[in-house]
């Protein structure tokens, strides 16, 4: 495909994703009904399409709408690359610039890609960071491997994947961290990867594991174990009885499959009976923290979504206390940026729990390098 078809094919996603289609749906139908494109096509349409919905606000002012010509046509702007030899409208082109195309540079809350009504609550909770943040959270995130120790070290696994062509550097916000700098695509085909040697996984979302006081013999509970990413990395850092849930059970249909590559036992149990050592409870969420890898969650979230979810996490840590031991721990984790679903929870929990205390917790935030992430560590009285 020529690069001007590869913009009309993005638009045409878009346009499918602006009316409602989930994004990852929309790239399949596509990719389904157009044979044609290699590899290497899909892979350049899918950039687009997510370049696009991370700045859908200032490249929708930028191109003359909220539509998908008009986000690729504002990205191109926003780049600085002359649309007109790309917008020809011969062959499989967009149509040429018409007098609709319109660009007004963007203010405010628009030139950061968030939306209005969650700006000023943003804006307070980041601080003087909320400008760099948000910029941060435009552009692409990095890709994070986790090193599973129960599978080698992380030197070792550096240089497996460099066998495979995939170059990777240690991060600072865990241990067990790899950045992904080339080679990135090759990742699930990579031996490394079949053979559990690494796993796909946030370097922060990894840092949050760390914060666990984990021990041989221990009895853990990922209570909100989704994909299992998390339980996972538990089992990887001690001989734990490892156990997952999720009220969604289909979350973690994969996870037994994981678990045996990575060489870790995880029981799934659908009603979890304590008491447990430690449980960790990384509840839904806004997902604000990572709106650059997933960003149609920016535009969907609304002030009614949110107040559900505020509700759904407070019932959860609730019900997650409930199955610690006294003496043992609770661990409370988002990928959000905002205050009232971290620290106002853990500051309401405590209150309203006297026999608790909290250990340790910590903001991440896309300035750290990876997503951002909040998690809390409590601990139950013995007495």
């Amino acid at each position: 495909m020529t690069p001007a078809a590869r913009l009309s094919a993005a638009i045409t996603i878009l346009d499918r994703i602006l009316a409602g289609t989930p994004a990852e749906q929309a790239l399949v139908n596509w990719a389904r009904a157009s044979r044609f494109a290699g590899s290497g096509d899909r892979n350049a349409i899918r950039d687009l399409v997510f370049d696009a919905l991370r700045c859908r606000r200032s490249h929708a002012a930028l191109g003359g709408g909220e539509t998908g010509r008009g986000l690729i046509l504002g990205g191109l702007r926003a780049a600085g690359i002359d649309p007109g030899p790309l917008f020809t409208g011969e062959g499989h082109a967009p149509a040429p610039i018409g007098p609709d195309d319109v660009s007004i540079i963007p203010q405010g809350f628009e030139a950061a890609d968030i939306p209005d009504w969650i700006g000023p609550q943003m804006q307070a909770d980041l601080g003087d960071d909320f400008s760099a943040i948000t910029a941060a959270l435009r552009q692409r995130a990095p890709v994070f491997l986790r090193v599973n120790l129960v599978r080698g070290g992380l030197v070792a696994a550096q240089a497996a994947l460099a066998d495979e062509g995939i170059t990777a550097e240690p991060h600072p916000l865990s241990p067990t961290a790899l950045q992904v700098t080339e080679g990135a695509r090759k990742i699930a085909l990579s031996a490394p990867y079949q053979d559990g040697r690494v796993e796909l996984q946030d370097a922060a979302s990894q840092a949050v594991v760390d914060a666990l006081p984990l021990a041989d013999g221990m009895r853990v509970l990922d209570y909100c174990a989704g994909g299992g990413g998390k339980v996972l990395a538990m089992a990887a850092r001690a001989r734990l009885r490892a156990f997952a849930h999720d009220t969604n059970p289909g979350r973690m249909r994969d996870l037994p499959d994981r678990a045996k590559r990575a060489g870790v036992k995880i029981s799934i149990t659908a009603r979890p009976e304590g008491p447990f050592d430690l449980v960790l409870t990384d509840v839904p969420c806004s997902g604000s923290g990572s709106w650059r890898r997933a960003p149609e969650g920016k535009w969907l979230l609304t002030p009614e979504k949110l107040q559900s979810l505020l509700t759904v996490q407070q019932t959860i840590l609730h019900r997650a206390a409930a199955l610690v031991r006294p003496g043992g721990w609770l661990g409370y984790a988002t990928c959000s940026l905002l205050r009232c679903e971290n620290r106002a929870h853990i500051d309401s929990f405590l209150a309203d729990h006297p026999g608790w205390n909290l250990e340790r917790d910590r903001q991440f935030t896309p300035l750290d390098g990876a997503d951002g992430f909040y998690g809390a560590v409590l601990r139950r009285n013995a007495g």
